[in-house]
């Protein structure tokens, strides 16, 4: 039978092993969650200069609602259903639009990707089109297709068509020549070096411009709604406006700006879905 002398060493060195453990632990845990923390000061900094400002009127309350007053119409806007039939409209428009620009973007992009003579004589055009702003079509598309809805999708699909476009001629032309190399040593048929090599290798390029074309549409579909619409979450901010209701303006550029973020995590969730392969080392 051991006596609590002889057993001493051992619990000794069993708390110092769990201890050293623990203090692993939360400092794994730290390095894990600090990235998330990081973005946070800033907004919080400017919530809290918002607090103040409204508070201590820096800012008449009429040009600065507090952001009490701000969530409170928020709430009732939501409650009442009136924000919901605006954004309903609002995400139609984006998602018809982005669908259009993405496969014109896409369908350009590799054609520009896989055929250099093709790429002569129509780049040139497209990168002059490509500096044209949304803004700088509206009057032209105005007069050819009206107001309607369709000058809406048009200039969504413009805006995002841009970044499609070049982020596929970039990956398709940044596939290593190595990889083309050992496809034709494989003797690979046309159809599998393009599924099996050039776009697996283009992948990352591409789903980079997807993610900043949906950005380039979102931002196109609130210019396009603040000056030809009377629905939508850009008109809810110029109704506001007209009425100098500044309260249901920030209200809505708070919805503009929460679910341009959450469409752009759903997007990020998704490539990372899609890209596991890679880090899986295959």
């Amino acid at each position: 039978m051991s006596t609590p002398s002889a057993d001493l060493p051992f619990v000794l060195a069993a708390e110092r092993t769990s201890g050293r453990a623990a203090t692993w632990s939360w400092h794994s845990g730290w390095q894990r969650l600090r990235p998330r923390l990081a973005g946070w000061p800033f907004p919080l900094g400017v919530l809290l200069l918002w607090y103040l400002g409204a508070r201590f009127e820096w800012i008449a309350p009429q040009v600065l609602p507090s952001p009490a007053a701000v969530g409170a119409t928020l709430v009732d806007l939501f409650g009442t259903g009136e924000i919901w039939g605006h954004l309903r409209i609002s995400l139609f428009r984006v998602f018809a639009g982005f669908a259009l620009g993405l496969v014109s973007g896409g369908v350009l992009g590799v054609a520009m990707g896989l055929s250099p003579t093709f790429k002569d004589y129509v780049y040139p055009l497209f990168k002059a089109f490509s500096q044209i702003p949304v803004l700088g079509w509206l009057p032209l598309l105005m007069l050819l297709v009206g107001i309607d809805e369709a000058l809406k999708i048009i200039l969504i699909a413009k805006a995002a068509l841009v970044p499609v476009a070049l982020n596929t001629l970039k990956g398709i032309e940044g596939v290593p020549t190595r990889h083309i190399e050992v496809a034709r040593v494989l003797r690979f048929t046309r159809w599998q070096l393009l599924t099996k090599v050039v776009f697996p290798s283009a992948f990352a390029p591409i789903w980079n411009g997807v993610r900043y074309g949906f950005t380039h549409a979102w931002l196109a579909l609130v210019v396009v709604e603040l000056l030809a619409s009377s629905e939508g979450i850009g008109f809810l901010i110029v109704y506001g406006r007209q009425l100098f209701q500044l309260d249901v303006v920030l209200a809505a550029v708070v919805v503009v700006g929460g679910v341009g973020f959450a469409l752009d995590r759903i997007l990020a969730l998704i490539e990372t879905r899609l890209t596991r392969w890679r880090r899986a080392g295959f």
